[in-house]
């Protein structure tokens, strides 16, 4: 049986997240299912260096971060450079709504993790979902 792969257009993703076995995880099934981690930061400063210096279509940002950083700022950083932008926390502030594709509300299954990216891509190429992840909110719905 052949199963259709899907198109990437999301290939290097940036992980802002200060948990350690949260970040570990996330990298491990990004990493599993095609995608390349180009860093797993905890911190805004850094996060937003290596945006300046990598190719990244994707950051998978919390809002808390080491040192009282906030992933709000991440995003706002990589809205300015048209980089997209999924929050994966407990809750996303109402501010956020402007400057990411969606969040994906802690906890969250390898799957469903894998499944928002998919579907941030599908955003991204403006396609159709055809199911969302239980722990996904879109901001941005791809309209007919």
């Amino acid at each position: 049986m052949f199963f259709r792969r899907f198109k990437k257009t999301i290939r290097n993703i940036l992980i802002v997240e200060d948990e350690p076995l949260v970040a570990f995880d996330n990298e491990l099934h990004l990493e599993e299912a095609g995608y390349k981690v180009v860093a797993t930061l905890d911190n805004a400063a850094e996060a937003m260096s290596w945006m300046e210096k990598e190719q990244v279509q994707l950051v998978l940002a919390d809002i808390r971060l080491r040192g009282g950083d906030s992933g709000v700022d991440v995003a706002k950083a990589a809205h300015d450079r048209g980089i997209a932008v999924l929050f994966a926390t407990g809750a996303c502030p109402k501010e956020a709504r402007e400057l990411a594709a969606g969040c994906l509300t802690k906890p969250y299954s390898a799957k469903e993790l894998v499944r928002a990216v998919q579907a941030v891509d599908l955003l991204i190429r403006g396609e159709k979902l055809k199911s969302m992840p239980r722990a996904l909110t879109l901001y941005h719905p791809v309209e007919d």
